[in-house]
């Protein structure tokens, strides 16, 4: 996994020196983060790590990005956002709720069909145009996923099934849950035989197995965006921020199976001054 704590320090040192230094009051404040449903597991590590080495008490809002995305819009308060999709980050920045300068793609992620571990299905090579997919359940049962409509994952999995020519046969047929986590669990109870969710939601549970990936290009590159909300920056909140695209965040990540994107892009202390 590329190690990018170099780089994320180059790009956000401007930032840093912008906001002034870090007073022992910024450093004891709470910190709010909304994050993405399928960083259920890594964040919460991430954060208790965190609050071991500073002391600073992290919450975390665990939902779907599109949930957390609307909460933030009606004045939830939140310092930090991390979203499974650029649509709900771009969503927020057309509003202004957050600092642009302070976006970073942080985690990528890839899409797995699923089945419970009793499963008597056999792994698929590959996942094509020449895999059946609703052939493989049964004539009442469906396939749980996001919804489509808003979640990330269902999005994700839209994309995948219309690119491979399913999308007609298999819609009818999906159990769109609340955010991935649910479509996960319909799975590990038996009430779904396959479910479509993130490698690392897979990877999290004992109950489910993966049948088959999801091409890359199937879909829209899986990544995940975080930024600082609001007007203005928080200076704890930028620290924890600077500390999740680092590299001791970097390896709780990449043990519940997220690829670390190594980010250049410059960010300028401009905005902490709105």
């Amino acid at each position: 996994m590329p190690r990018h704590l170099g780089k994320i320090f180059s790009t956000l040192i401007l930032f840093l020196i912008g906001v002034g230094p870090l007073s022992t009051a910024a450093w004891s404040k709470d910190i709010t983060v909304f994050a993405a449903a399928s960083l259920t597991n890594a964040i919460q590590i991430a954060a208790t790590r965190y609050e071991e080495k500073t002391g600073t008490h992290i919450r975390l809002s665990l939902a779907s990005s599109s949930t957390l995305a609307r909460q933030i819009a009606a004045g939830a308060p939140a310092d930090i956002y991390i979203s499974a999709n650029q649509k709900w980050m771009d969503w927020l920045d057309d509003q202004g709720l957050i600092i642009a300068n302070s976006r970073q793609d942080i985690l990528a992620n890839s899409l797995v069909l699923i089945a419970p571990t009793n499963s008597t299905l056999i792994p698929l090579p590959d996942i094509s145009k020449n895999t059946n997919i609703i052939g493989l359940i049964g004539g009442d049962d469906r396939i749980a996923t996001g919804d489509p409509d808003h979640v990330p994952a269902g999005i994700y999995t839209k994309q995948a099934l219309t690119t491979l020519g399913q999308w007609n046969a298999v819609n009818p047929r999906l159990a769109r849950a609340d955010n991935v986590r649910a479509a996960l669990s319909l799975v590990e109870r038996g009430e779904a035989p396959l479910g479509i969710v993130y490698r690392t939601d897979a990877m999290i549970s004992d109950g489910v197995r993966i049948i088959g990936t999801f091409p890359a290009d199937s879909h829209t590159a899986i990544t995940y965006p975080i930024a600082l909300t609001g007007s203005q920056g928080d200076n704890a909140a930028l620290k924890f921020l600077v500390w999740l695209l680092g590299d001791d965040a970097a390896a709780i990540f990449a043990d519940h199976g997220f690829d670390a994107i190594a980010n250049t892009a410059t960010i300028t202390p401009d905005t902490a001054a709105q």
